[in-house]
């Protein structure tokens, strides 16, 4: 493979997968657009899955409307449904695919108390604030991603070892990535309880593979049946099509460094794709105008690598180790 500024160009995405019209469900039966609350009457947990925290992330909007189309009821406790930035996914154009990605803002940034609660506005601010009382009652969430290369599935336990031990306990997909999120902003998985290590509430991030692959549709299906039989929220035989891939031993890999674009002039030395294992400390992986960036350690992992949306002050990789004591 070409290094540096020979590298090949990006490659045009391929778009497999069928875009679901939402418009029958845009009233809901919670009160908010496009978000499902589907009671059992009986005590247990509140759940929900999330879809489109990020409007150009489809397979989570299959699945959650194919759960919707097959009528799925929590036999305990709370199942709710949500497409959250419907308003981004209905701009999506195969001809300009990252645009749908958000609005104004990025929806995944915007998960704090001061932000929520701050003076400025924006559509995904909006869209948070309506769907912030729905979020405050969730006792586990699962948040349907996916990313902008082919790569494994990676499942985002975030930072506390509550969510390392219920990543674990889904048992799906096989790498466990454990990182404490974004400089830019809070994510959903990490809001208020989600994050904090004191509370019982716990929140997953599942990236499913890459945007427009039938490959991801198939993990986000696998990922959400394992989720509600884990918390009993559906019959165990419910959903038991959807559990057709195989599992295999999971591995924790801890985030340890983000590396962040300071121009449009980063460019990787090979064309990764993630979960590459970088052998030698101080390796040269890329490039950024006249720096170089490299490696810091041996057996450096490369967690989501991508240019797709290159741009100054942008996460472009993440280095991550292998834990091999949990």
């Amino acid at each position: 493979m070409k290094a540096g500024k020979d590298r090949v160009p990006l490659q045009p995405y391929r778009i497999e997968v069928t875009f679901p019209d939402l418009a029958r469900w845009q009233s809901g039966n919670s009160g908010i657009d496009h978000v499902f609350t589907l009671d059992s009457g009986l005590p247990g947990p509140h759940v929900m899955v999330n879809a489109l925290t990020h409007g150009n992330e489809v397979c989570g909007a299959i699945v959650v409307d194919e759960l919707l189309q097959r009528g799925i009821r929590p036999q305990r406790g709370k199942l709710t449904l949500a497409f959250a930035n419907v308003a981004a996914y209905r701009r999506f154009d195969p001809a300009d695919p990252d645009r749908a990605r958000f609005i104004d803002e990025d929806f995944n940034r915007i998960w704090s108390a001061s932000v929520l609660d701050g003076p400025r506005t924006s559509t995904e601010l909006r869209r948070a604030r309506a769907l912030r009382p729905v979020i405050n009652t969730v006792d586990y969430l699962l948040d349907l991603h996916s990313m902008h290369e082919s790569c494994a599935p990676l499942l985002l336990s975030g930072p506390c070892d509550k969510g390392i031990d219920f990543a674990r306990q889904l048992g799906f997909p096989a790498h466990i990535v454990v990182d404490a999120g974004h400089a830019q902003g809070c994510r959903l998985r990490d809001y208020a309880g989600f994050g904090d290590a004191a509370s019982p509430k716990n929140a997953l991030l599942v990236e499913c593979g890459q945007h427009w692959e039938k490959a991801a549709v198939v993990v986000a299906r696998q990922v959400t049946a394992r989720f509600l039989q884990l918390l009993q929220v559906i019959r165990e035989e419910a959903l038991v099509d959807w559990l057709v891939l195989p599992t295999e031993p999971q591995q924790v890999i801890r985030v340890t460094d983000a590396v962040v674009a300071n121009s449009r002039n980063f460019r990787f030395t090979e064309d990764y794709r993630g979960l590459e294992i970088i052998a030698q400390a101080g390796t040269r992986i890329a490039t950024d105008g006249t720096n170089e960036i490299r490696t810091p350690y041996n057996d450096c992992v490369l967690i989501m690598p991508s240019l797709r949306q290159l741009a100054p002050g942008v996460t472009v990789v993440r280095f991550g180790k292998i834990n091999t004591n949990r």
